[in-house]
């Protein structure tokens, strides 16, 4: 099986089928991992010999006729801030070396009871904060698609090894567009649910108020497949299936967006106005929205996310501030500074965004906009790095708790993944995939691979 391009439906078809099992399908995706995984950095946890050991309980089942679930002899990694059960969230910190949990998160719970093999554990940001950082126990992950650039943060291990193929699955957190962010960088597709539609027991919070959990993968069916799965009201039917054509759908274009300031680049506003262009080829009705400046919603954002994560890492930050990297001790000290009443303005502030964010699904059944504005930068430039993070349109939808996909729209000149998002009003998460899907199969930038 052609385990690079294969979706997870494949490889279950095959392991229903007995055309492979379960330990042979774990170990061609460990070959992988082996071989790429040096390049790119995506594992801080990879226990072998435990992974084969679920495998071989998932073949044993198979025999037996009583397959456990939908993902039942599926590999998934997780991002280093959920708890997986013996295995380390060290949160990619010195602060957390040495912590085990005895208990999944419930996201991971829920892979289980559906059968998944948990693989291991996946770089982040430093307790999904700061940036890529070299003052750290463990590497930063790498783009693979030029290991001297940026994989996206904060869900970095994440993105970085669906792109480069170490495995189908992956799941991410995602505050201010930390799952649709690698997906933009790595040319993958992340998706962000409705607020709390998946459970954040046993995640380490940045910022509870604003965290999100949600899946990676290289294919919408897979993204589906994982959502159905995560899903705490779990109503959506299983698949998503693509539109047979987009007629009677309005579309919102928000092109200010990007051509304001901060301005995309020619090459991304270029990407956004020929998708623009394919849908309405599909049939949907587009047109320019308008909606605030981009800045607004930074700001009501970086004052929550600072003052919810200065909250929760003021004891460490007291006590152990030299354990952190720079770059995440300077962004964690930012929300020492914001009063109560800065962050009670700002939570006022997010009740007008999330209004304004409805009005515009009352006009449009779905928003197309930026996701980054940019491709991925050299990972080793820390000046670049942070004017990429001000340089996206993702923030909007954490702050309105509305979901949002992030896929790819192209290749630069240089070769790298540029990247849109849709957006849809809350409980329309199964319209959100079937439009993803519709967008995968008229485009053809869901085949193309990092030249690993």
């Amino acid at each position: 099986m052609d385990l690079l391009n294969a979706d997870i439906a494949s490889q279950l078809g095959s392991l229903r089928r007995g055309e492979l099992s379960p330990v042979q399908l774990c170990e061609a995706w460990l070959a992988r991992v082996e071989r790429y995984d040096p390049l790119l950095n995506c594992f801080v946890h990879l226990d072998r010999d435990d992974l084969l050991a679920q495998a071989r309980r998932s073949e044993a089942r198979y025999l037996r006729g009583e397959v456990l679930g939908r993902l039942d002899g599926i590999p998934v990694a997780i991002k280093d801030v959920i708890d997986v059960a013996g295995m380390p969230t060290t949160a990619h910190s010195k602060i957390l070396l040495g912590n085990q949990p005895n208990q999944d998160a419930d996201c991971v719970a829920r892979l289980r009871a559906e059968g998944a093999l948990i693989m291991g554990k996946l770089a982040t940001h430093e307790f999904a904060r700061g940036g890529p950082a070299f003052d750290l126990p463990f590497a930063p992950a790498r783009n693979p698609w030029n290991t001297a650039h940026h994989p996206g943060g904060s869900s970095s291990g994440a993105g970085a090894g669906v792109a480069g193929g170490l495995f189908p699955l992956a799941i991410g957190t995602d505050t201010g567009g930390s799952v649709r962010n690698p997906a933009a960088a790595c040319g993958v597709i992340g998706f962000k649910g409705g607020y709390d539609r998946i459970s954040r027991n046993g995640v380490f919070p940045l910022s509870p108020t604003l965290d999100h959990v949600g899946p990676l993968a290289r294919h919408v069916s897979d993204i589906a497949l994982a959502w159905r799965c995560l899903d705490r009201q779990a109503k959506d039917p299983e698949t998503a299936r693509p539109y047979d054509d987009l007629r009677g759908m309005r579309i919102g274009y928000l092109r200010d967006l990007h051509l304001g300031t901060p301005k995309a680049t020619d090459e991304t506003a270029q990407a956004l106005d020929a998708a623009a262009r394919t849908l309405t080829d599909l049939g949907a009705v587009v047109e320019e929205a308008q909606t605030w400046p981009l800045p607004f919603y930074f700001d009501v954002n970086r004052i929550v996310l600072s003052s919810e994560a200065w909250h929760i890492h003021q004891p460490w930050l007291r006590d152990r501030p030299q354990d952190y990297a720079a770059i995440t001790r300077r962004g964690l000290l930012e929300g020492a500074f914001y009063s109560a009443g800065d962050y009670l303005e700002a939570m006022r502030c997010r009740k007008l965004i999330r209004s304004h964010v409805l009005d515009l699904f009352e006009r449009y059944d779905v928003l197309l906009l930026a996701s980054s504005f940019t491709p991925a930068c050299a990972i080793d430039d820390p000046h670049e790095v942070a004017r990429t993070y001000s340089q996206q349109a993702r923030v909007i939808f954490n702050l309105s708790g509305t979901p949002a996909i992030g896929m790819m729209a192209g290749l630069s000149k240089d070769g790298l993944p540029l990247s849109l998002q849709f957006a849809m009003a809350d409980n329309r998460e199964h319209d959100l995939l079937r439009l993803a899907a519709t967008w995968e199969r008229a485009t053809p930038w869901h085949a193309m691979r990092p030249p690993l």
